[in-house]
């Protein structure tokens, strides 16, 4: 059973303080997970950052293409609700 996992990194030149930065990052973690049924987690990278975050998103199906799809969706879908913030997807990685 495939493992796809995929890593965004998020610039926020408009976080003041890490009160700013948290509450992007928590609004778009869960409309990462309602969305696409994903699991999301903050890496420890950045965390004391204000104007940076890294997230590692994950899913596990039986199938490598429809993951490797989902993925896609989910980086595209992040790039459009982090609107203001520039997010960088990295590559999809498969995993069994």
């Amino acid at each position: 059973m495939p493992i796809a996992v995929l890593q965004l990194e998020i610039a926020l030149p408009e976080a003041a303080s890490l009160k700013d930065r948290r509450q992007v990052v928590r609004s778009l973690k869960d409309q990462l997970r309602r969305s696409f049924n994903v699991s999301v987690a903050e890496l420890d990278e950045t965390r004391d950052l204000w104007q940076r975050a890294t997230l590692g998103i994950a899913a596990i199906g039986a199938d490598a293409v429809y993951l490797r799809g989902l993925l896609t969706q989910a980086g595209a879908a992040a790039e459009r609700w982090a609107a203001g913030q520039r997010v960088a997807a990295g590559e999809i990685e498969i995993f069994g």
